[in-house]
């Protein structure tokens, strides 16, 4: 739960002082550029191991691929896109917010406070009942915000947070969890693919000026990838073979809208805080051509069953590829490792087609300068 506004009064009752500016607790110091991560299910690190929710991957086969070769919650056969970010700033994975181990020094490294299944608007994902929804990550960054400065002190938090580093991944289940969940949605009723897409944009500003607000100064956003082409979408709404025309379509409407809006936001606070990560792309370079990546298919989810291995969940019961790094798509939704690293260059290095206004490692390093 977020904490109540009187939590440092509370604490104070319980005996901590709090002095602003002063460290409380000596020696505590952060080791790199501090890591926050926002979203849904292409960026969870585990939060939904702690949620009584359906939207889970803590169980085999997930993580065969991971350091532990054990489930951690990541959608993943392994590294998911935020821990590869890390582990190109020389840093360590972030914690879940909501892991008993994310306390004293670890909270200086950043948190993950990702979750499965959510999206911009509060109704998508509504089946998957118990998931921390954008608002609630937001208030959890707040009261992260809370935990830091009784670390380290208000001044020292504030500078963390200003110098950190975000990843905000969420939009795509607006579309595939909620306007196209079933025929006639209530969403579809109520607006047409055009105006909902508006609608969206609309919304997901609000998301990024609270994330402003709080003390976010560099933040990547990323697009949704090629929706209508991941092995599930192919499974159930595939037009002759090939991905589906109306989630293709959502898509091509989406992210350009979704970059403008980021240009807008820089504009207006007089900084290049947000970068638009065009994942769209970054996918179509390995969906639409596999061979040149090499994966053997880009279609067939390595873990699955049922066309294209994209019908229903990945279980141990499931269909499971001998080698994961032949599959762009590890399950019915999600990139192998290997795609994810494949998105992690590009938005390390690519040029400005695929990160506006500048990849990462440019602005890394114009951030080392300060």
């Amino acid at each position: 739960m977020v904490l109540p506004s009187g939590f440092v009064s509370m604490l104070i009752l319980f005996g901590m002082v709090l002095v602003v500016g002063v460290n409380i607790v000596p020696g505590v110091e952060a080791k790199a550029r501090a890591f926050f991560v926002f979203g849904d299910s292409l960026v969870d690190s585990g939060n939904n191991n702690y949620l009584a929710t359906t939207a889970r991957a803590d169980s085999p086969p997930y993580g065969i691929d991971y350091p532990t070769r054990r489930p951690t919650g990541r959608f993943s056969n392994g590294l998911n896109i935020p821990d590869l970010i890390s582990e190109r700033m020389g840093g360590e994975s972030v914690l879940p917010y909501l892991s008993p181990q994310l306390k004293s020094e670890n909270l200086l490294n950043g948190a993950n406070f990702a979750s499965a299944g959510i999206g911009i608007l509060n109704d998508t994902g509504s089946q998957f009942l118990n998931i921390i929804r954008m608002y609630r990550q937001l208030d959890y960054f707040e009261e992260y915000q809370q935990r830091v400065s009784i670390l380290i002190g208000v001044a020292r938090a504030k500078k963390l947070v200003n110098q950190a580093l975000v990843l905000i991944t969420v939009g795509g289940n607006d579309f595939v969890n909620n306007y196209y969940l079933v025929p006639y949605s209530a969403r579809s009723r109520q607006y047409s693919l055009q105006d909902y897409v508006k609608f969206l944009i609309v919304e997901y500003r609000k998301l990024l000026m609270r994330l402003y607000d709080l003390g976010a100064r560099r933040v990547i956003v990323t697009g949704t990838g090629p929706m209508g082409c991941v092995p599930a979408e192919l499974a159930m709404r595939g037009t002759n073979g090939g991905c589906s025309a109306e989630l293709q379509r959502a898509a091509s409407l989406y992210n350009p809208q979704l970059t403008h809006m980021i240009q807008g936001l820089n504009k207006k606070i007089g900084k290049e805080v947000f970068i638009a990560a065009n994942t769209a792309l970054m996918h179509n370079d390995f969906v639409s051509n596999p061979a040149a990546y090499g994966f053997t298919t880009s279609q067939i989810a390595c873990c699955g069953q049922g066309p294209y291995n994209g019908i229903g969940l990945c279980t141990p019961l499931s269909n499971l590829c001998p080698n994961r790094n032949s599959h762009a798509f590890w399950d019915p939704f999600h990139p192998s490792e290997k795609a994810n690293r494949l998105i992690v260059e590009q938005i390390m290095s690519g040029s400005k087609r695929y990160m506006k206004p500048m990849n990462l490692s440019t602005v890394l390093a114009l951030d080392a300068r300060k």
